[in-house]
């Protein structure tokens, strides 16, 4: 056992534990949730009743009350689940119609990758238009960019509905397409939106880097940071600092406890006066769910410090996680929740003991600041895998580096807005905190551009598994309590690490200096693995072209990186979403020529100017032009000059045929829809070796197409796990009646073609989970070439 922490302590582990298993049972299996509802209460109800029969026979020590509040709070997570099932269960009705609804903004917005404006709120009624019918359930709602959208707003929105999947805390997903503000924001929650505007106004005049980060430092607005700077404090396990998060809690709580402490205060008043500003505070940055989650476990963590009883933090969080569960279960599946609750326990628990082991190779001030992001990296770090494809390397490391700055950003930031009525001051203190921001900024850029920044995992129990064992070693080895100093356990631990250290530098060598040797060198064409995204290369005597770019840099980069490409000769950018222009800035000064369809929006004008200013020749293509790559030709066969039927988007996705050379015959089909895959027929002749379904394999494909096509190979590019079910089985059995080779990204990862003669040559970096016709890269595949 951890010194510091008693077994009394220890004994409300169980119902936070188990409050959460059953919360979680029931979100995704309601129909366990009266079982679970009738059989809690039954036990709690036995248990208690032995609890008073034995108090009244004067039993000392009563056992049984652990056992009923266990049995109680599981009964109540379960009915606060079951008194919902109703309305979602209407809710639910309600997918895939175009429906009127009102509703109440509960959370910030954010913009997401779609370029909508999204936002969480709580509906009053909601149904077909003009009649909707009362309906109370969580939703989140995505519109185009309207003023006014502030927490507290009451709206009336119209859009397409989607039900969710159980589990999630949102009833329906809503696409709105017009959106009407019925009573603005009221109280604080107005005096709060306009202090958080003008304070980003104030911030987004200081020269970057930092301008667009600081309100998100201050006050969890990202709404300034950039794509690029959001992706690198992704990579660098910095993003949490942009998050309202139980840090950013716990700095303004102990700031304004040192102000009070200054001023003579007592203890009672400091506490007093520290919760009042935390409950602001709250207010400032919008009380959302995530935000009062923050809120109570920093609540939790000040008061236990501040009562002299450090060691029974983890008590009370048990406490507080457990009657966070009962008010809303839904947080029982949701990451953030998970990650908080982990962090702040790793603070309580594992922090001090990571201190006491760094302070006997450096100053006590500096192993408690290591100790710190180390703990909560250490612990978030299995939970992060199980839902993530990425693992940061560097984040312990960059969070020394930056974490020091944040609370300067945040204190200084948050006086900022609190200065908002004196212009001159307010302008002072948000230039001052402009200097930590850029610092954090600045950290960010240069971690993430690392080699070997991040590392490529595939999300789920076994990647959590590994990386639990991973931390655990890294814990006993440098901790110096309770089991830690036990010889066998430190002895293992010490085994562990050396082999993962064995395997991580033989990954780097075989990634870098070697990497020639790990890759066939007779590939013509490759699939890179970045996810749920596309990404793909096309080579004929050293000239490459390179088809969308996925949705991040770093897996186009180490995809790239492997392959020995620098310069990319032709960039084609089938259409402007997200997960296939995402890491196109990766690229910029490494173009020669850009192919690309139509441009629908400012933001897809500005990454072409990016690209351009970067040396690039930029070139709108429609059906018949057509050019060389190396000894290979390329045709464009889709979009149709200035279509009014297909515009911007999906159906307007530039189709590409190349041929020749070394290069088999092959078509890159975008994500083009049925309907505009059918026109398409009339532009083919013949048989294609390799094609790139379209879509990532959605259903939404046109059998006639690839009967027509009889490809011998069908690349499928789609993430591990992806929200969308992409690759559909009815698309797979389809290219599989074709007579295709399937070949999946999301589970051979990096696949590479190649021909040798008449056949073609197939090398996957693993193989398939289930079973596909292809072979490991050392094992390659001949498929006969249809022409």
């Amino acid at each position: 056992m951890i010194t510091g922490i008693r077994a009394r302590d220890l004994r409300l582990v169980p119902v936070a534990g188990i409050v959460w298993a059953v919360a979680l049972l029931c979100v995704f299996l309601p129909g366990a949730v009266w079982w679970c509802a009738v059989g809690g209460g039954l036990l709690g109800a036995t248990a208690l009743g032995m609890l008073v029969r034995a108090h009244m026979r004067g039993a000392i020590r009563a056992r049984g009350g652990l056992l009923a509040v266990i049995a109680l709070a599981a009964a109540a997570a379960a009915m606060t689940v079951g008194f919902e099932m109703a309305q979602r269960a209407s809710a639910a009705e309600l997918d895939g119609r175009v429906v009127d609804i009102y509703a109440e903004i509960s959370s910030s917005s954010a913009t997401g990758s779609d370029g909508r404006l999204w936002f969480d709120a709580q509906t009053s009624h909601a149904g077909i238009p003009n009649r909707p019918e009362p309906l109370h359930v969580p939703i989140r709602i995505g519109v185009e960019r309207v003023p006014g959208l502030d927490l507290g707003t009451a709206i009336r929105v119209t859009g397409q509905v989607i039900a969710t999947d159980p589990g999630e805390r949102a009833a329906l997903v809503v696409f709105g397409t017009d959106v009407e503000i019925v009573m603005p924001a009221q109280g604080v929650f107005a005096v709060a939106a306009q202090v958080r505007e003008d304070f980003v106004d104030r911030a987004t005049r200081l020269p970057e880097p930092g301008a667009g980060l600081l309100p998100g430092l201050a006050v969890g607005d990202t709404r300034a940071v950039t794509p690029e700077l959001n992706a690198a404090m992704l990579t660098s396990g910095l993003s949490h600092l942009t998050a309202v998060s139980g840090a950013n809690c716990a700095i303004v709580v102990g700031a304004v406890f040192w102000l009070v402490a200054l001023c003579g205060g007592g203890r009672t008043l400091r506490v007093a006066i520290a919760l009042t500003a935390l409950a602001a505070f709250v207010v400032l940055v919008t009380p959302e769910p995530s935000v009062i989650r923050a809120a109570v476990m920093a609540a939790v963590a000040m008061l236990t410090v501040l009562c002299g009883r450090p060691s029974a933090g983890l008590g009370v969080l048990c406490l507080a996680v457990a009657g966070i569960l009962i008010a809303d279960p839904w947080l029982s599946a949701t990451p953030g929740f998970a990650l908080s609750a982990a962090a702040t326990a790793a603070l309580i628990v594992l922090a001090p003991p990571l201190a006491r082991g760094l302070a006997r190779w450096m100053p006590q001030p500096l192993a408690l600041a290591i100790a710190i992001p180390l703990a909560a990296q250490l612990v978030c770090g299995p939970i992060i895998a199980l839902f993530s494809e990425q693992q940061s390397i560097i984040a312990i490391v960059a969070n020394m580096i930056a974490a020091p700055a944040a609370p300067i950003a945040t204190v200084i930031g948050l006086l900022a807005c609190l200065a908002a009525p004196i212009p001159p001051v307010a302008d002072l203190l948000a230039a001052c905190a402009w200097l930590p921001s850029a610092w954090i900024s600045t950290t960010a850029t240069v971690s993430a551009g690392l080699p070997g920044a991040q590392v490529a995992v595939v999300p789920g129990i076994p990647a959590a598994l590994l990386v639990a064992v991973l931390s655990a070693s890294i814990g006993v080895v440098l901790s110096v309590d309770g089991i830690a100093a036990r010889r066998g356990v430190r002895g293992f631990s010490v085994v562990v690490l050396v082999v993962a250290l064995g395997l991580a530098g033989a990954r780097m060598l075989l990634t870098g200096p070697l990497v020639g040797t790990t890759v066939p060198e007779a590939w013509s064409i490759a699939a890179c693995d970045v996810g749920q995204g596309d990404a793909l290369l096309v080579r004929s005597e050293q000239q490459v072209a390179l088809i969308d770019t996925g949705m991040e840099a770093e897996p186009l980069s180490t995809c790239l990186n492997a392959l020995g490409i620098g310069r990319i000769d032709l960039l084609v950018l089938t259409h402007f979403d997200a997960d296939h222009v995402g890491a196109a800035a990766s690229v910029v000064g490494r173009v020669g020529t850009v192919l690309h369809g139509p441009v629908g929006s400012p933001e897809d004008a500005q990454l072409l100017s990016e690209l351009n200013e970067g040396g690039a020749e930029l070139v709108e293509v429609s059906t018949g032009m057509h050019g060389a790559l190396g000894a290979a030709s390329w045709k464009v066969l889709w979009p149709r000059k200035e279509s009014a039927a297909f515009p911007a988007g999906n159906d307007a996705s530039v189709v590409l045929e190349f041929d020749g050379g070394e290069v088999p015959r092959s078509l890159f089909l975008g994500d083009l829809s049925a309907t505009p895959q059918r026109m398409l027929r009339d532009q083919l002749r013949g048989t294609y070796a390799v094609v790139k379904v379209a879509h990532h394999g959605s259903a939404d494909q046109d059998t006639g197409l690839y009967d027509l096509l009889r490809p011998a190979a069908a690349i499928f590019s789609a993430g591990v796990d992806n929200d969308y079910g992409h690759p559909r089985a009815e698309t797979l059995a389809l290219l599989d009646a074709a007579g295709a080779v399937v070949l999946r990204t999301d589970q051979q990862g990096r696949i590479l073609i190649g021909r040798d003669g008449e056949e073609l040559v197939l090398w996957a970096e693993r193989a398939a989970a289930s079973a596909e016709p292809t072979e490991a890269a050392d094992d390659p595949l001949d498929v006969d070439d249809p022409r």
